[in-house]
């Protein structure tokens, strides 16, 4: 469950958005050992389901895992419109609201969300000057992420109304890309919210599918990033929906009218 005890320690926030990212043992309480509300992964063993997903983002992405050892998909509904959705991830407060910025602190490069750094545990320099990598982890920045593909508006012709970010992701240990998806709600796949998120990730460690560790190494590392992806998902969820509903009521008090609207 959301920490809103946490929400309650500053009076200046909107009752409901979750808090932003205090310390590294918060992050690691928040995102690695809580369980999130609603799971979201999408499960290999529903194959039809997962491949129908994947179909639907590769026409558009190009996104395949034919090239890569680890690929994940993760789904959630919010009950938002999908332009608000996919703008509010690109704003900062999603960043500081919804991401473990003390565990990977996620920096825009040059103020750009096309173009980001991610820095382990906040880290700008190397590991006691250590020049040695130490699997990736002593890069400094862990990782980047440049944009290769992006729709902000949706093309009239596709009745889901999809809007998409892609970046290339490279620099330390992961290789590969990772997405974020938003479109419309589809009833005959039993959607209830107005909009869908998908989150997706496919990469190689270091850049080699066959990583000789890879049964121990990925294993590990996709149960924890499931995990934290999971929590990520919830917690933009709450963001959106409730700066949606705090919007919506702003608006019927300037404007009585739209009681009845």
């Amino acid at each position: 469950m959301i920490d809103f005890a946490e929400v309650r320690r500053n009076k200046s926030e909107f009752d409901g958005l979750p808090g932003q990212s205090r310390s590294v043992l918060s992050d690691i309480r928040r995102f690695v050992l809580r369980r999130p509300a609603i799971p979201t992964l999408i499960e290999s063993k529903s194959d039809a389901v997962r491949e129908d997903y994947e179909h639907r983002i590769r026409q558009r992405l190009a996104l395949s895992a034919s090239e890569y050892a680890i690929m994940n998909i993760h789904k959630i509904g919010i009950a938002v419109p999908g332009s608000l959705v996919f703008e509010e991830f690109l704003e900062g407060e999603a960043v500081e609201r919804c991401w473990p910025g003390h565990l990977a602190k996620l920096e825009r490069a040059d103020g750009d969300f096309e173009n980001q750094n991610v820095y382990l545990l906040g880290r700008k320099k190397r590991f006691l000057g250590l020049r040695y990598d130490l699997f990736g982890l002593n890069v400094v920045p862990l990782f980047t992420m440049k944009t290769i593909k992006m729709q902000r508006m949706p093309d009239p012709a596709d009745l889901d109304s999809p809007r998409y970010i892609l970046y290339d992701c490279s620099g330390g240990y992961p290789v590969g890309m990772f997405c974020c998806y938003v479109r419309s709600s589809i009833d005959e796949l039993g959607e209830m919210e107005q909009s869908q998120v998908f989150m997706g990730v496919v990469f190689n460690f270091y850049g080699k599918k066959d990583w000789p560790e890879k049964h121990i190494v990925n294993t590990a590392w996709e149960r924890i990033h499931n995990r934290v992806t999971a929590n990520i998902l919830n917690r933009f969820k709450l963001l959106c929906e409730n700066k949606f509903q705090r919007d919506v009521a702003a608006a019927k008090t300037i404007d009585p009218e739209l009681l009845t609207g």
